[in-house]
């Protein structure tokens, strides 16, 4: 590749302009807003039966939309390392924008599900490619801050689309929501095709050398990926068990329904905190110790809850602690992988971590209905909660701070 040819998407005169952050913020809150928009339309097809929707098919449109954000992390990693920051990310955000508003013309419930699927990979394609990209942007020692702020895009997205259901749907209909989330989606297209360069430690890196993505697993670095993967499953585990069942569980521990959706607003009010704060002591503390600290205050709080408090400002105080820690943690598992591996197979290590992540953001919810079912969802929710937590600190502690220690033998 001759860097020299690549003028108009590499970086020039200031190479950390503002605008790779604020495309980069765009595209993980129309990430947010993607993922999210579903779970704001489910009440209305399942009230509504549109398109032939039952229950069970909108479980099946949820479930197989995560499969397609699983596959889509794994398999653009490879095709980041190769062909550039840039392009995979601007593709990744042109095929789930169009295909988000094909959904709203869905004859029926099967295409919309294939619909959900075939989006749901350029979804998972593009987080990760992000994180790569913000990673090699920042300024060296603040990639973690850089990271961090970032990813809450993705609380705004997730929070614009809530607000706007409560409008658009009762007045436009549930297709408008697809609707909007692709044409916000598209029109962000030309403005990154013309205003997003490559990444610099990209372009350096791809003229050096060709590296098979097989060196994610390869000698030492087996058992780095392996102590990351477990953290990343067991942190998307977390974030979608707690946002789909917490007021439920807390309804089963006797508080209110208002209380339970207000305790859901508030745990993601401490995810924007966390995020913000786990980036500055990520970056003035190391990763590694960072992480490991940030899951077992996690696991902690998630234990405290299994109490029932009768102080509403205690339980609002635990639940926003149990939030900030989360949330960020798993955000500050994607900021040690990026400081582990090299440029060259780093959109290979971060699609890998977000892929298995999303295992576990399918297990989450499964693992919540299911002690929901069984009648013990209140305590033992959060003990199996909190011992994801617990898991995923331990399998950190097995992985070395820095990469040297985890070099490839």
């Amino acid at each position: 590749m001759n860097v020299s040819a690549t003028t108009s998407s590499t970086v020039s005169g200031d190479t950390r302009s503002l605008w790779p952050v604020v495309l980069c913020w765009l595209a993980v809150a129309l990430d947010g807003y993607d993922l999210v928009v579903l779970g704001a339309v489910i009440p209305t097809l399942a009230g509504t039966g549109a398109l032939g929707f039952t229950e069970a098919s909108l479980t099946t449109a949820a479930t197989v939309g995560l499969i397609g954000v699983g596959i889509g992390a794994v398999a653009i990693g490879p095709l980041a390392d190769r062909f550039g920051r840039r392009r995979t990310l601007i593709s990744s955000i042109a095929l789930f924008s169009l295909l988000t508003l094909a959904v709203a013309f869905a004859p029926n419930a099967t295409v919309f599900i294939v619909l959900r699927f075939l989006a749901g990979l350029g979804l998972g394609a593009c987080l990760p490619t992000a994180l790569a990209f913000m990673s090699e942007h920042a300024r060296q020692g603040r990639s973690g801050t850089a990271m961090t702020r970032m990813m809450t895009g993705y609380h705004v997205g997730a929070v614009l689309t809530a607000l706007l259901a409560l409008w658009v749907i009762p007045n436009l209909g549930w297709e408008a929501m697809f609707v909007i989330g692709g044409v916000a989606g598209l029109l962000t297209v030309p403005v990154m095709w013309a205003k997003l360069p490559e990444s610099q430690a990209y372009l350096e890196t791809v003229e050096a050398e060709k590296v098979r993505p097989s060196e994610v697993v390869r000698g030492r670095l087996l058992w780095v990926s392996l102590g990351l993967w477990a953290a990343s499953f067991c942190g998307l585990l977390l974030v979608y068990g707690l946002n789909t069942w917490l007021p439920t569980i807390m309804g089963e521990a006797g508080y209110s329904l208002d209380a339970g959706l207000g305790l859901l607003l508030t745990l993601n009010v401490g995810a924007v905190i966390g995020l913000v704060l786990a980036g500055l002591i990520s970056d003035a503390k190391g990763n590694k110790p960072t992480v490991v600290t940030w899951f077992g205050v996690a696991a902690l709080m998630l234990a405290l809850l299994s109490i029932k408090m009768e102080s509403s400002l205690l339980v609002y105080a635990a639940v926003l602690a149990a939030g900030i820690f989360v949330f960020s943690a798993q955000v500050l598992v994607y900021a040690f992988v990026s400081h582990l591996y090299p440029a060259r197979i780093r959109g290979t290590a971060l699609g890998m971590s977000a892929g298995i992540g999303r295992v576990g953001a399918i297990v989450g919810p499964f693992l919540g209905g299911a002690l929901l079912t069984a009648g013990i969802a209140y305590p033992w929710g959060f003990y199996a909660f909190a011992g994801a937590a617990v898991i995923a600190m331990l399998a950190l502690l097995t992985v070395p701070a820095h990469p040297e220690e985890g070099a490839a033998a």
